[in-house]
């Protein structure tokens, strides 16, 4: 059976750090409320020259050396972002001609947070069918561009970085099964109201603050609790892997208490759960990536082992998928 496999990941963070402390001076908020109820510490900002194009550039190009490959030998890009360069063309189209990736489609794919998650089952069912051999999916976000800094429920929750991975053709181990969820009725608990054909750029979007992203926190919280926990038994069942069968969990990186909350009903110990959430902050569809990223950096994972990915995100969506690890070397 033809099996798609992740065999290069790469990633990339801005060099700018703000630590809470820093937000301390331009928000009324403070460094222990932060950790308490998020659990992050610093967050990585972008340069103003710099657009999500820009940093999964980046991610890709350590991705293409991690999987050795020329950027040539890609079949297709897809990349996950809220915070595209412009509308149109797709942010995906720009990086491939940045990187030289002559032979690959490209698209964006839009799903919030799970973005990646989703990114990487499309991925696999391209290569699971014989379509192409080599597809690489970026996470890349420039929250920082769509944050309010007056609003401090959300501009002390999220960062900017960028993460790819390559997903390639396998006789064995890979992904073993990848599941898709959405509640468009929550659609309005996290949401950037305008800029698009509802709300088009005005005068009076602007004045309204229409273009920052906007979030109701109990609501949104509330859900990932709930269905971090649900989606990653309902992957796991699908894949035919025990809960006590996985070795590592990479998860969303929003908040500490909602990756605790799924960790408990998969009965993971800490060892068992990757977190880099202190150091980056949410960083959307670019934190799974960054976190699986880090995680092969460590030597955390090696072939054989069972890796769960799940994630929460707008729409409301959430994301799960299950593999045993083969990066074919």
């Amino acid at each position: 059976m033809r099996r798609a496999t992740i065999t290069g990941l790469g990633k990339y963070l801005p060099d700018k750090v703000m630590t809470n402390h820093d937000l301390e001076k331009i928000v009324d908020t403070s460094d222990e409320w932060i950790k308490t109820r998020t659990g992050i510490e610093k967050r990585r900002i972008a340069a103003d020259d710099q657009a999500a194009s820009d940093l999964g550039v980046e991610a890709a190009k350590e991705a293409l050396k991690d999987a050795e490959l020329d950027a040539e030998d890609l079949d297709l890009i897809i990349v996950a972002t809220i915070t595209p360069d412009m509308m149109f063309p797709a942010t995906a189209c720009l990086i491939q001609d940045k990187i030289g990736a002559k032979n690959a489609g490209a698209f964006d794919l839009e799903a919030g947070c799970s973005g990646f998650v989703y990114g990487v089952s499309v991925a696999a069912n391209f290569i699971e069918s014989g379509m192409y051999d080599n597809v690489m999916v970026i996470g890349t976000e420039v929250l920082s561009k769509i944050l309010n800094w007056e609003d401090r429920g959300t501009c002390v929750l999220f960062g900017d970085g960028a993460g790819a991975a390559i997903l390639s053709a396998a006789e064995k181990g890979g992904f073993l099964a990848t599941d898709l969820g959405s509640d468009g009725s929550g659609a309005n608990a996290l949401y950037q109201p305008a800029g698009g054909s509802r709300q088009p750029a005005s005068h009076e979007t602007i004045d309204q603050a229409g273009h920052f992203l906007y979030m109701e926190g109990t609501p949104v919280f509330k859900f990932a609790v709930k269905t971090m926990g649900r989606a990653s038994l309902k992957v796991l069942k699908k894949a035919g892997v025990k809960k006590e069968e996985v070795d590592l969990l990479v998860p969303h990186q929003a908040n500490t208490r909602i990756i605790g909350a799924a960790a408990k009903r998969l009965k993971l110990a800490d060892d068992q759960v990757y977190v880099n959430l202190p150091e980056y902050g949410n960083t959307s569809a670019a934190s799974v990536p960054i976190a699986l990223t880090e995680a092969k950096e460590k030597g955390l994972v090696k072939n054989g082992d069972k890796v769960l990915l799940v994630a929460f995100g707008a729409g409301l969506t959430w994301a799960s998928a299950v593999l045993e690890w083969n990066d074919l070397k």
